[in-house]
């Protein structure tokens, strides 16, 4: 069965979420009150329509509702919590500015979390129900590729390994390749095929046909109403994230998309920073810094704390604090740390192994210079060399240097005295802020706090 219900995906994902909406408001009236009624301080029956326009408005500003046979389950939450957290911020909102407090407290901690749980579950249902039924023949999309290229066969590699999501590969069509049993045709049967097969989707690899009869399928589709896609060329925009974006009507490619460019993903990580450094800031440093001080005045000669000038976003300049690991010395900015270097102190050396000489960083992030997680600031002559080293090094300076990083879970950390250690070491960062997630980031958070405990062979 073709892809029939396409249509109705959005329908039954919107028509849930006001369900959500609804049952989450319900259920806190009825959690608070003790009974469904509307005789308390606020009108429940009144603001129900507010709440649900309200999701509306959230869903349809950050384009909720656009789905992808293609997609990772954790990709559909975040958006989901996307909205939820837009939803959230437009209610406080709303009933701050309309100076209307008659909603308590407890009924609206009650409506987002169970609005929370109920949406998240409702995506789940709906996606794993979807992958299900397409596994068993439903909601199908035939597809055939034009022109047998590598591309090509990687593609229908992915489509026989992924039939949760829907796509059944006919075959190819091809002008060159005649003793492959693959090739239904040559491209001149392409229109025949399709119509007479009905298919769906039409996968073309540009680069090696005519650009006359890649036009002339492109007018065939368009007026039989199927789908044309194009497959790139091997090798061309390597390790990069394509993105389509248009100025008034004049498309653009995009070369390197960047989530951290969204202001809700901004908003995000930047809420999270500031939670998660005040919280260091309070409850850890306020009475350990004053202690690990103490022990390294003892230990050696000179300042508690070392400032160092940074790389930080767009390449501006920002003081980098670290408890100090080194006796004073004339090469602190010039000279990197290497395994063994004389000019460790021993309590130093401890500081470093465990990762404690950059607890001063979390005051860099709470002033906005650094993140929690990102890609780790260098000193400006590491900087110079890094950049002759490792292609397209500065592309990491697009987003927040962080307390932790990529690379440094991934055995990245420390001496890079060795050019495939630096390129490492860049190729993650970009891979980290080409495909950041909060999952990602708490993730890299939990894997920085394990290897303190557990020790990193890295760190010296």
């Amino acid at each position: 069965m073709p892809g029939l219900y396409n249509k109705y995906i959005k329908l039954i994902h919107s028509l849930g979420d006001l369900a959500a909406v609804t049952t989450s408001a319900v259920a806190a009236n009825l959690l608070v009150q003790g009974e469904i009624s509307n005789n308390s301080n606020y009108s429940y029956g009144t603001f129900l329509p507010f709440f649900l326009v309200a999701w509306l408005i959230c869903s349809l500003l950050l384009k909720t509702y656009r789905f992808y046979r293609v997609a990772r389950i954790m990709s559909l939450l975040i958006d989901a919590l996307k909205a939820i957290f837009l939803y959230v911020l437009l209610l406080e909102a709303t009933i701050n500015i309309i100076d209307y407090f008659s909603f308590t407290r407890a009924f609206l901690l009650y409506h987002y979390l169970i609005l929370l749980a109920t949406v998240l579950l409702w995506r789940i249902a709906v996606t794993y129900s979807l992958r299900f039924l397409r596994r068993k023949g439903y909601n199908l999309k035939w597809v055939i590729v034009v022109g047998n290229a590598k591309t090509g066969h990687d593609l229908k590699r992915f489509f026989l390994t992924h039939p949760e999501y829907g796509y059944r590969f006919l075959g190819f069509f091809d002008d060159n390749s005649f003793d492959d049993p693959q090739v239904l045709g040559r491209i001149s049967d392409v229109e025949r095929y399709v119509l007479e097969k009905e298919v769906d989707e039409v996968y073309c690899c540009a680069y090696s046909i005519k650009k006359e009869q890649v036009e002339s399928l492109m007018e065939f589709c368009d007026n039989n109403l199927v789908r044309i896609k194009f497959l790139p060329e091997p090798g061309s925009f390597s390790y990069q994230k394509l993105k389509l974006d248009f100025y008034d009507m004049l498309p653009i490619l995009v070369a390197r998309s960047i989530p951290l460019d969204d202001v809700i993903n901004k908003t995000l990580k930047r809420v999270f920073d500031l939670i998660f450094s005040l919280l260091v800031i309070v409850f850890i440093l306020s009475w350990f810094l004053p202690l690990l001080a103490l022990i390294i005045k003892i230990d050696s000669k000179g300042p508690v704390f070392f400032g160092q000038e940074r790389s930080g976003i767009n390449n501006k300049k920002f003081i980098c604090w670290k408890l100090r690991s080194m006796y004073v010395n004339t090469e602190a900015n010039s000279l990197l740390a290497r395994r063994g270097d004389s000019r460790i102190t021993p309590v130093g050396s401890f500081l470093r192994k465990t990762s404690l000489d950059e607890l001063p960083q979390f005051f860099n992030v709470f002033l906005g210079q650094m993140s929690i997680v990102g890609p780790r600031p260098h000193m400006l002559k590491a900087n110079e060399e890094y950049a002759l080293i490792a292609e397209k090094y500065m592309v990491r300076h697009f987003i927040k240097p962080g307390v932790t990083g990529l690379s440094q879970v991934r055995g990245y950390r420390g001496d890079t005295t060795e050019d495939y250690q630096v390129r490492g070491r860049v190729k993650l960062d970009i891979f980290y802020l080409e495909n950041w997630s909060f999952t990602l980031d708490l993730k890299i958070i939990f894997y920085t706090i394990y290897n303190v405990f557990k020790g990193d062979k890295h760190a010296f």
